[in-house]
């Protein structure tokens, strides 16, 4: 007869991961680690407790989602709240294999002494792991209307859908994703070295940044394009050493070769994993199905749906195009497709250098990723017959084009701004006075044929936008 994991073995396992029952802290190695920050926004959703609503923490692996929660957890012990009555259960854990969520609250209220079930907060660490999980949740804050729960899943869009279906005024979503240029100045304490800048642009992006130390800069964005996606990767040299066996092995190929086939039912994982390096290596390029069929060996009718599955997996990100005048195409013959963070391809392939054939590719992946951060705004990409422009904002109110961004890793075109014909057309074409360029390191305005165009380095505009989007989400939260 087969054996059944026993409730000791399960109070046991749950006593294990909740040390601060008996010490009041959490362990040294989460406590050490610097706060996102990210986590300003997400601490008072996480620590209200009279709002009766669900936290769902959502993003890909190791963007720092336990960290996160464990952060939480000690400002929380440092309140006046019962300690034992703050529980942490990881649902990836083998021990907890169908176990309901009901159950192991229960469980919990065993393991830690307090049998009674208000006044309690309740953390599932990678929920996704458990199926039908959002019915578990839902029944959880519906019934135990004092006990605040807190999910955590890697599985962003998937478990987004499922809290969107299931979760309506139960659930608040969350999403935490890779680190932003400007935290990562942040984390490695370079904040002194980033100033105001004098330029003025519109309420997309209400703040310019500029910097005192403009070849230090390039220095830092050129490392965070080969390893910033990870707030442990940019801490450890040893890591950056050998980003393919961190990153690919504990992050890509969980994803690809675990978490994607589990939660959607992939067969052929070999295929998925080929799809994926297919378009790590082209990032940022132009590609069409019947493109990626042919260069892939897939079928064409798998493409679509492997996107999909990489896009839920928040691996990559699909960009729709418009065409010179800015208008929405009917037929998505052509899009781009993004890594979500280019230190992503330096793990899969080998890092890259500032002189590197494709360093234009990573810094354009770079400055996606920042836009990424704002789930209510997605940008745009202009293409036609002779002519592009790396990215467009279509006014959702208008549906007619509000700016455009020619990204370059190149000071050539502000020495000839002329030479900028595609985007000159397409600001004619769209009624745009002006528009941004992107450089190594020249900051100005040039103005051609009347309409002026504002050029800022690479780095600091990354910076801007992960600064202003923090700013942002900070206002709408």
């Amino acid at each position: 007869m087969l054996k059944r994991v026993s409730q000791e073995q399960i109070i046991d396992r749950i006593k294990f991961e909740n040390p601060w029952w008996l010490d009041h802290r959490i362990e040294k190695d989460f406590d050490d680690l610097p706060r996102r920050a990210y986590y300003k926004i997400f601490k008072p959703l996480a620590s209200e407790l009279e709002v009766r609503r669900a936290i769902v923490l959502m993003g890909p692996r190791r963007v720092g989602k336990t960290v996160m929660l464990h952060h939480l957890i000690q400002d929380l012990l440092d309140s006046e709240l019962n300690t034992r009555k703050i529980v942490f259960i990881t649902i990836e854990n083998p021990i907890f294999n169908n176990i309901g969520l009901e159950d192991l609250f229960k469980y919990a209220r065993l393991a830690s002494g307090e049998e009674t079930s208000e006044d309690w907060i309740v953390i599932f660490d990678e929920i996704q792991y458990l199926k039908n999980w959002e019915v578990h949740l839902k029944s959880l804050v519906d019934s135990y209307r004092s006990c605040k729960f807190i999910a955590s899943g890697s599985a962003a869009a998937a478990l987004k859908l499922k809290s969107t279906e299931s979760g309506a005024g139960r659930f608040t979503d969350f999403m935490l994703p890779p680190l932003t240029f400007h935290e990562y100045i942040s984390l490695k304490k370079l904040d002194q070295i980033m100033i105001p800048s004098t330029i003025q642009w519109n309420e997309t992006i209400p703040s310019f940044f500029s910097t005192t130390h403009i070849t230090e800069l390039n220095k830092h964005f050129h490392d965070y394009i080969n390893f910033g996606g990870y707030p442990e990767v940019i801490f450890s040299q040893k890591i950056q050493s050998n980003p393919g066996r961190y990153i690919r092995q504990d992050i890509v190929d969980k994803v690809l070769l675990r978490d994607l086939p589990s939660l959607y039912g992939i067969r052929d994982v070999q295929e998925l994993n080929s799809f994926f390096t297919t378009i790590a290596y082209n990032t940022a390029n132009e590609f069409s199905y019947e493109r990626l069929s042919t260069q892939s060996g897939i079928q064409k009718g798998l493409t679509k749906k492997y996107i999909d599955y990489l896009e839920a997996a928040f691996l990559i990100k699909h960009i729709k195009r418009v065409d010179q005048a800015g208008k929405k195409l009917k037929r998505e013959n052509f899009f781009k497709l993004y890594l979500t963070n280019p230190s992503l391809r330096s793990a899969l392939f080998s890092p890259i250098s500032q002189t590197d054939d494709l360093i234009g590719n990573l810094v354009e992946t770079a400055i996606y990723s920042q836009w990424m951060h704002r789930e209510w705004f997605t940008p745009w990409y202009a293409r036609w017959n002779n002519g592009e422009v790396d990215m467009v904002g279509i006014s959702e109110k208008t549906l007619k084009p509000t700016w455009a961004l020619e990204i370059k890793w190149s000071n050539k075109f502000f020495e000839k701004p002329y030479e900028l014909k595609s985007l000159i057309k397409f600001c004619k074409m769209s009624n745009l006075e002006r528009a941004l360029v992107t450089t190594i390191d020249k900051e100005g305005i040039r103005e051609v044929d009347g309409i002026l165009i504002q050029f800022v380095p690479a780095a600091t505009y990354a910076y801007t936008i992960g600064r202003n989007t923090l700013n942002r989400k900070t206002t709408r939260e």
